[in-house]
């Protein structure tokens, strides 16, 4: 079918389509519910993975030298704890359809695949489980994200 700018109400007759309208959501809304669910989820591991580091360093596989980037644990801890509070926080905000939470969603998603990426001798299976999860975040934010503030849930 060809969009002919018009759009079929109830009664059959037409009314004229606009260019700032918002499209219909879809199906795949679920995919930013399910963005922010592991965005919580993601949170919540990065802010437990920084409690660890900061307060049992012997917990890890490596000393601090043994790491890709040569730092002690506190500072990994201070940067685990500091990206699992920002996710948490857009996690929330991407479920109520903020597009700025969205926006920082992506940033501090990307940014902490790179942290567990650089952190992934430490603790590999939690890393590369944690740079998955941030993938399919970045994936469904990218693609989908504008189709949730239209919605009602």
């Amino acid at each position: 079918m060809t969009d002919t700018g018009h759009r079929r109400t109830e009664a059959g007759a037409t009314t004229p389509t606009y260019a700032h309208e918002e499209p219909e959501p879809t199906g795949w809304t679920g995919w930013i519910v399910f963005a922010s669910v592991m965005m919580l989820l993601v949170g919540s591991w990065q802010f437990i993975q920084g409690l660890v580091a900061l307060f049992d360093p012997g917990f890890y596989k490596v000393s601090s030298n043994g790491l890709v980037v040569n730092v002690n644990y506190n500072v990994w801890g201070w940067t685990h704890l500091l990206l699992g509070a920002v996710i948490l926080l857009s996690g929330v905000g991407v479920l109520a359809g903020n597009i700025v939470a969205r926006t920082v969603a992506v940033i501090f998603a990307g940014l902490s695949a790179i942290a567990n990426l650089a952190f992934i001798t430490a603790y590999p299976f939690w890393s590369i489980l944690v740079i998955t999860v941030d993938v399919l975040v970045i994936y469904a934010l990218t693609v989908h994200g504008r189709e949730l503030r239209g919605s009602t849930m």
